[in-house]
């Protein structure tokens, strides 16, 4: 009776023994292929890292900010890929971590693509904006010569010699140190110069210059200094103005236009008046 107790107790620990060497197999067998799994997942992430690379070596601009920045971004990726290749694949929080990484990454270079992309129409409009703004000045003098013959035709040459002119009109951009610059992202101010030249028909009176500036795209620079003139019986808007004593004596002058905001490249053009007749214009290009 004793040994059949003995064999039954051998026999159930001989099932237990079955039971746990089948389960440390599983066991072993799960383990070895999610190692594998995390291995491939490492050698897919490393793909994508280098693939990832590759793009940013091929971005470029003419920008150097952008550059500057590109630069940047290629470190860290280069630096990413090799903090991936000494870590464990069973370093899954560190894993998940390089895979947040490569998603912000990828974001930046989108957003690089998005910059230059919209760097480079700006650049095609600004090459067209000033190509028609040649144009434009070049219809303005033709408009503003047809005027002058007509001013001339029905005044008289009594009414036409006493009417003032001017002469070398020009226009500058200034930066903040007060110095003549043509970048136009260090432009605080314009100035317009000119000289009133002399005339013993003109009437001896105050006179005021009204300047109307408009930029590359043909819209007319104001600031909260603006004010309205007639001009050949029509009202004008005028982008700044400033009043000097006429004795018929000629008379140098400069008039600031000050407070305007975004300025770009291309060319600005600027009209100068009196009540009675355009003085002339002149342009400046800005880069």
């Amino acid at each position: 009776m004793e040994e059949q107790n003995l064999k039954k107790i051998m026999y159930a620990l001989i099932a237990v023994a079955v039971v746990l060497a089948g389960t440390l197999t599983f066991i072993w067998i799960q383990k070895a292929s999610l190692v594998n799994d995390l291995k491939i997942e490492k050698e897919e992430l490393t793909a994508q890292m280098v693939e990832l690379q590759n793009d940013y070596a091929t971005l470029s601009s003419d920008y150097d900010t952008i550059n500057s920045q590109l630069d940047s971004s290629r470190e860290e990726v280069s630096q990413l890929i090799e903090r991936i290749k000494k870590t464990e694949a069973t370093n899954r929080s560190k894993i998940r971590q390089y895979e947040k990484e490569l998603g912000t990454l990828r974001s930046i270079m989108r957003n690089y693509i998005t910059q230059i992309d919209s760097l480079n129409t700006l650049n095609k409009q600004l090459t067209a904006d000033a190509a028609a703004a040649r144009r434009e000045a070049a219809e303005s003098r033709r408009k503003s010569e047809e005027l002058s013959k007509k001013v001339q035709n029905l005044s008289g040459q009594v009414a036409a010699g006493a009417v003032i002119k001017a002469r070398g009109l020009r226009i500058e951009a200034y930066n903040a140190s007060d110095k003549v610059t043509d970048r136009s992202s260090r432009v605080v101010r314009l100035l317009t110069t000119l000289s009133l030249v002399e005339n013993d028909l003109a009437p001896k009176e105050p006179v005021r210059v009204y300047i109307r500036v408009k930029g590359p795209d043909g819209i007319l620079l104001t600031n909260s200094e603006q004010r309205t003139f007639n001009f050949d019986g029509e009202p004008m808007i005028c982008s700044a103005s400033r009043e000097v004593d006429y004795q018929g004596k000629e008379v140098e002058m400069s008039i600031y236009l000050n407070d305007i905001t975004g300025y770009v490249k291309g060319i600005y053009t600027v009209e100068a008046y009196t009540e009675d007749s355009l003085l002339g214009t002149a342009e400046l290009m800005l880069r």
